[in-house]
């Protein structure tokens, strides 16, 4: 019997194509900007890029161990929206004080955020409902709870303690990507050197066998939408942190989209087994350049997802002509 430690690795080649291919597109996205975009190569525009690229790597890095599972997340966007709309309600609360209501608001959303990432992965797991399927679930449900929890109202606010979490800065760098790069760099960290990483990297390759190889497949899905759900509350609290508003409707729309696109664009495989959280940096910084290229072009919104879905299109098309 196959044993973990013997168990087949992701080929090492297609994983290096797949970031090959992320940094080529990358870098001519770059270089027709530096042409064709007056002051683009300034550390201003760097520093927008970087800070709105910061949200969709947080989520993708759980996106990118559902999909490693083989799963997919298309509920991050509401949940997002959850945890952005429970904060102001809890370090607006007088009675709380703003230092225990701030410590709350960062504390309290990420954990609902996550719970409910744990109820997706009971659904996949204990009810055998395809991802896609009960993913939707909240995709549809839980942006109705935060408007539930704001009373589908704006909210504005000035807390310096909570906005410090999207507009403060260390040595110059902004926050949200110091936490950005700190997580990228724990979540490579986790795929690499520790047993869950070879878990979920199991658990995409062939689920069956890596049951028969004593694998907990079914806790490790499960805590996969658990980090997935977690890391989406957390980039909640980022996105109302940079606007101090809170607006149920508008937090986190749009996010699955670019986080799926991110993790294929970076080269992880869709079929699970093949893992690359590098690629998904890469994938973020295309996805969010590519946002900024259409903009400054003035190509309309609805353009800029037709363009989105078409790259995740192929991507997925690429991935399978490798495989």
């Amino acid at each position: 019997m196959t044993t973990l430690a013997n168990a087949k690795k992701p080929p090492a080649r297609r994983r290096v194509q797949g970031v090959s291919s992320a940094l080529v597109a990358l870098v001519a996205l770059v270089l027709f900007n530096a042409v064709t975009t007056p002051n683009f190569l300034t550390l201003n525009t760097l520093n927008i890029n970087l800070t709105q690229t910061a949200t969709i790597v947080i989520v993708g890095i759980g996106m990118t161990f559902v999909i490693a599972t083989r799963g997919i997340d298309l509920s991050v966007g509401s949940l997002m929206a959850i945890s952005g709309a429970l904060a102001p309600v809890l370090f607006l609360n007088e009675r709380l004080g703003p230092n225990l209501g701030v410590t709350l608001s960062i504390l309290l959303p990420v954990l609902a955020a996550g719970l409910f990432g744990a109820f997706n992965g009971l659904l996949v797991t204990r009810f055998r409902i395809q991802p896609i399927i009960a993913t939707l679930v909240l995709f549809i449900a839980g942006r109705g709870i935060a408007q539930v929890i704001s009373g589908g109202a704006l909210v504005n606010f000035t807390q310096p303690s909570f906005t410090l979490l999207g507009t403060g800065r260390v040595l110059g760098i902004s926050v949200q990507v110091l936490l950005m790069l700190a997580l990228l760099a724990l979540a490579a960290w986790a795929l690499r050197a520790t047993l869950f990483g070879r878990y979920v990297i199991a658990v995409g390759g062939n689920a069956d066998a890596a049951r028969l190889a004593g694998v907990p497949v079914t806790r490790t899905k499960l805590l996969v939408y658990t980090l997935s759900g977690l890391l989406a509350g957390l980039a909640g609290l980022i996105v109302i942190a940079v606007n101090s508003s809170s607006d149920s409707n508008l937090v986190g729309q749009n996010m699955e989209l670019d986080a799926i696109a991110a993790v294929a664009v970076g080269g992880t495989s869709l079929n699970g087994g093949r893992v690359t959280m590098l690629g998904t940096l890469l994938g973020a910084l295309f996805i969010q350049l590519l946002r900024y290229t259409l903009l400054v072009k003035g190509i309309p919104d609805a353009a800029a997802l037709m363009v989105k879905a078409a790259i995740i299109v192929g991507a997925v098309a690429l991935q399978y002509r490798r495989s």
